[in-house]
């Protein structure tokens, strides 16, 4: 049975890695869903966030294949359970709307969204939440005209200790 896991891979920030990381889902015909890629925690290593649906065995095996890649210092994988997790979504919509319509404030404010910039021709909503959250929200603006749209990766962090750091120091003290 397939599963959405999170894959959080921290490496060093080199060239060709993002290709080499794809490949290992594309051989095994599994589609990525959802990548961010960013600082961490770690001066100089880079997170990436992978969000994919498969079962456990073959997670298991991309994450072992991710970690054979020279730049990989270690990669975890995680369920939705076990990770905290957000995306972000930027909706575009003509301002005559925002005063035309009035219930578009209230779609606005009942789905905690935010309105960013205000221009003439158009405004701006973020949404940050699940990504039903910003489908919903989605949703609901359709019927006004959307002009653009724009969905971030899945950000994450795991409920437990990834004991990435203490890692780290071990193999520099080594």
């Amino acid at each position: 049975m397939n599963n959405t896991y999170t894959i959080s891979v921290y490496s060093e920030n080199n060239i060709g890695l993002l290709n080499r990381i794809s490949a290992i889902f594309l051989k095994r015909h599994i589609n990525i869903e959802s990548l961010t890629v960013s600082e961490s925690e770690i001066e100089n290593v880079s997170r990436f966030v992978i969000v994919a649906a498969m079962d456990e065995d073959q997670v298991r095996k991309i994450v072992g294949q991710l970690e054979k890649q020279i730049e990989v210092i270690k990669a975890y994988y995680h369920t939705d359970e076990e990770t905290i997790y957000q995306e972000t979504a930027l909706f575009k919509i003509k301002s005559s709307l925002l005063f035309d319509e009035r219930q578009i404030q209230n779609i606005i404010k009942q789905s905690n969204a935010n309105i960013v910039t205000v221009a003439r021709e158009f405004f701006v909503i973020e949404k940050t939440g699940r990504r039903h959250e910003t489908d919903a929200l989605y949703d609901e603006l359709v019927p006004f005209g959307i002009m653009q749209f724009v969905r971030s990766g899945r950000i994450a962090v795991s409920k437990t200790e990834m004991n990435i750091s203490a890692l780290l120091r071990e193999f520099q003290n080594a």
